[in-house]
């Protein structure tokens, strides 16, 4: 298989139906043990230990990028990795339904702490998504095809040291000059920043319409090679040794006019909905992660014998153990019918909202419990079951805390819009 995946029409968009997606997301599975797991397999030294993985600086090595570039551009070959991009790009187009159950079975089928497995399918916020179809011509002609192979990625440099959820406060700027624009600012948390190609940079252009929240933002696609540009900063998290988030720092970085992405002053909205479109994927890691530490407390259980009897005869573990299953069951009702509502054109802020907040607070209650099921075992690196619970923590701040997304809920129910 050497083409995206085509769809079936529904309505006026193409997406798949979901029989055709379930019958997809086996397909993604099973290229995952056909061919990501070898691969992973040839870099398991690299992979199964961060010394390692990181240099002294905390920076991943070179040969962790390659690792990952080999990974997507095996899934393009494949016809997975564009699976979400439009299809004027040559993506799939598969809709919200097949994100979240692709994501979903990833995680359900392999767990967490696996960056190749990341990597199968393009995420908005590396490569192959709406957002190339903001890019101008030559953008287009030149990069888009490298991102849509996954040959090369960008990483989202929207979050500032001083500026969270706040787009509107953020301090990065470009200025108009003969022929371009000049970009000064740093940029916070941007993920993928030590082995991104590019970085894709919000920056205040008006600082009037900023102020007035009417506008005022644009975004530029700024080579990581470029004189300027510098990570300076890999943030470790959890007592890492290093990590694959960064500080990127740009110091008079000269851009030309065609690397803006989009009209001056709009790009708020395009980076909005790349956030939303991310609640709805880590939703879908939430409820995967959720039912893979599932599976693994549930044997443990039977396997494991105290005071002669297996501890799944312990009512204690079998609450447990129900009450997990139970959430994970809502958190997956939610996120299918919120994603069959994003198909038939209704994208509610809220519903994404409530959503991605009850997926992960209960995906990472669920770990939580999984863990207590295995007592001290819980806590050994090789269950991965710590990798699941250090995730889903990120997850609860990360594309909009849980308390920024309650406050968004609480705003809509307030205004008398109290649908699902």
């Amino acid at each position: 298989m050497n083409a995206v995946r085509s769809c079936q029409p529904a309505g006026n968009r193409a997406f798949p139906s979901e029989d055709e997606t379930h019958a997809l997301v086996d397909e993604v599975v099973a290229f995952v043990h056909r061919v990501i797991e070898p691969l992973e397999s040839s870099y398991a030294r690299l992979l199964s230990n961060p010394r390692n993985m990181y240099n002294e600086d905390g920076v991943p090595v070179p040969e962790y990028k390659e690792a990952r570039r080999r990974a997507r551009m095996a899934s393009a070959e494949a016809g997975y990795y564009a699976l979400f991009a439009p299809k004027s790009l040559g993506g799939g187009e598969t809709g919200a339904v097949a994100m979240f159950l692709i994501w979903e079975a990833l995680y359900r089928e392999f767990g967490p702490g696996r960056p190749l497995v990341d990597d199968v399918v393009g995420g908005w916020n590396r490569g192959p998504s709406e957002i190339i179809s903001l890019f101008s011509p030559s953008l287009q002609h030149r990069i888009s095809p490298r991102l849509m192979t996954g040959a090369e990625i960008f990483c989202f440099g929207l979050s500032e040291p001083d500026t969270g959820s706040d787009a509107w406060s953020m301090s990065t700027h470009a200025e108009r000059e003969s022929g371009g624009w000049r970009i000064n600012g740093t940029k916070k948390w941007i993920s993928d920043a030590p082995y991104a190609d590019y970085v894709l940079v919000f920056a205040v252009t008006d600082a009037q319409e900023r102020e007035a929240h009417r506008g005022g933002i644009s975004a530029f696609l700024v080579p990581m090679s470029l004189d300027g540009v510098h990570v300076s900063e890999a943030i470790a998290i959890f007592g890492e040794i290093g990590g694959i988030r960064a500080v990127v720092e740009l110091d008079d970085v000269h851009v030309a006019d065609e690397f803006m992405v989009g009209k001056p002053g709009e790009a708020l909205p395009t980076a909005q909905a790349g956030v939303s479109l991310g609640r709805l994927a880590n939703a879908g890691r939430a409820v995967g992660m959720s039912r893979w530490a599932l599976r693994l407390a549930a044997e443990y259980a039977g396997n494991r014998k105290t005071f002669g009897q297996p501890i799944s005869a312990h009512q204690a573990i079998q609450f447990m153990i129900a009450d997990s299953m139970i959430e994970a069951y809502a958190a997956y009702s939610m996120a299918l019918d919120c994603a069959r509502k994003i198909d038939l054109g209704d994208s509610s802020p809220k519903r994404l909202a409530m959503v991605k907040t009850f997926a992960c607070e209960r995906g990472f209650e669920i770990l939580d419990r999984c863990m207590q099921v295995h007592g001290g075992v819980g806590f050994v690196n090789e269950t991965r079951l710590y990798a699941g619970w250090h995730q889903l923590r990120v997850l609860r701040v990360a594309d909009g805390s849980s308390e920024i997304l309650r406050r968004l809920v609480a705003r809509q129910v307030l205004r008398g819009d109290d649908s699902f």
